[in-house]
């Protein structure tokens, strides 16, 4: 399935999760990750081969090497695979997960209030639309 590079699931309609995704695309000259809301029938599809609910809209989900990553571990590990310094935010990964996780569970449950919520999921610009699965 990810043969091709890491596939990022995210909740299109999260302001902060789009903007997460303009931000990936803008930072990874190689192109290699691709991306599919969470509300997609590829997400859907994908999720319900995995220990994880078929609606889940709780996290990043990173599919890579034939795993799925979620919370701080599908960010940070995200981080590996972007340009220049931000290669380093892969290091957080020593902190233990609790602490991470807990940590994007607070920013996760806040999301809509903090940063607001779309009523449609995010479309890319057309120069990315080739990177997005469930277009």
């Amino acid at each position: 399935m990810d043969e091709r590079g890491p596939i990022l699931l995210f909740d299109g309609v999260c302001n902060l999760c789009s903007g997460s995704v303009q931000f990936v695309l803008k930072r990874n000259s190689k192109g290699n990750i691709r991306f599919a809301s969470l509300q997609s029938e590829f997400a859907k599809e994908v999720l319900s081969n995995s220990n994880l609910p078929s609606n889940y809209l709780d996290s990043l989900v990173l599919l890579e090497n034939g795993k799925t990553y979620v919370k701080s571990d599908a960010a940070l590990r995200l981080a590996k695979h972007l340009d220049g310094i931000w290669k380093a935010g892969n290091a957080f990964m020593v902190i233990p997960r609790f602490i991470r996780n807990a940590i994007y569970d607070l920013i996760a449950k806040y999301r809509y209030s903090w940063f607001g919520k779309k009523e449609v999921c995010w479309l890319p610009q057309p120069e990315w639309k080739d990177r997005f699965l469930d277009q």
